[in-house]
């Protein structure tokens, strides 16, 4: 039988989703394969997104094939009692045996976070970025809004296949209430390190060292040496994968 799972994860302890060379270990792949492996359910497991190192997820896409003879809401408590509290399975059910939780995705959805306050808040370093200058939320979010529709978004990443650095941004919007603030970005797809550059390019937007025009032309550049640097991955959480 082939499964579709959603699963979550702090990536805090993790060289990414995806299994790395020997010496790059832990992986959350390699983690749930190991799970499945303690229930007598041995084999690969596939992942809508390769989210890297120190990258969390609310909303990650697993495919994997079983030879289980009880229900699925069994198969998601045994999952669940032998993964370590940093991963869970949040639902479980049967998929297509072609179902390929990457190329079938339509869209991606990531949500970057910040804690923008005079002082850093211990509670927050795991999963946001601490920004101490007052940023200039409402700018952001205008300078986003350029990212969406179809454009070569090459200053803000690499492909991770093929050799095309186009993708269509569905959705891209700047919030915030009090200090915390999110980048929610929606997308066909993203380049290798895509999110993060955009967000250290919107942090340059938001201590106004950048324009909203100047903003768009580091977008139209598709050169790379114009954008930001990237942010660090904590901050980074893959939200939800969306299919037809």
């Amino acid at each position: 039988m082939r499964i579709r799972a959603v699963v979550a994860y702090d990536g805090t302890d993790y060289h990414g989703f995806q299994r790395q060379a020997a010496g790059f270990e832990p992986t959350v792949q390699g983690v749930i394969e190991s799970a499945l492996s303690r229930i007598e359910q041995p084999g690969a497991v596939i992942g809508a997104g390769r989210t890297d190192a120190g990258v969390h997820a609310s909303g990650q896409v697993i495919a994997f094939g079983v030879n289980w003879r009880h229900a699925l809401s069994d198969l998601q408590r045994a999952l669940n009692a032998v993964l370590p509290d940093s991963i869970a399975v949040l639902e479980l059910e049967p998929a297509a045996d072609d179902f390929q939780p990457r190329y079938t995705a339509v869209s991606r959805e990531y949500r970057y976070s910040l804690y923008n306050a005079p002082v850093r808040h211990p509670l927050m370093q795991r999963y946001t970025l601490y920004v101490s200058p007052v940023l200039n939320v409402p700018q952001m979010d205008r300078a986003a809004a350029r990212l969406v529709g179809e454009h070569d978004f090459a200053a803000f990443g690499q492909p991770t296949s093929g050799e095309s650095t186009v993708r269509n941004m569905l959705r891209a919007v700047v919030s915030n209430d009090g200090p915390h603030i999110w980048i929610d970005l929606q997308a066909s797809g993203f380049l290798y390190r895509m999110v993060r550059r955009i967000v250290g390019t919107l942090l340059m937007v938001g201590r106004e060292e950048l324009s909203e025009t100047q903003f768009a032309a580091v977008l139209e550049s598709a050169d790379s040496n114009r954008a930001g640097p990237a942010v660090p991955p904590q901050g980074l959480c893959l939200t939800r994968v969306n299919y037809i």
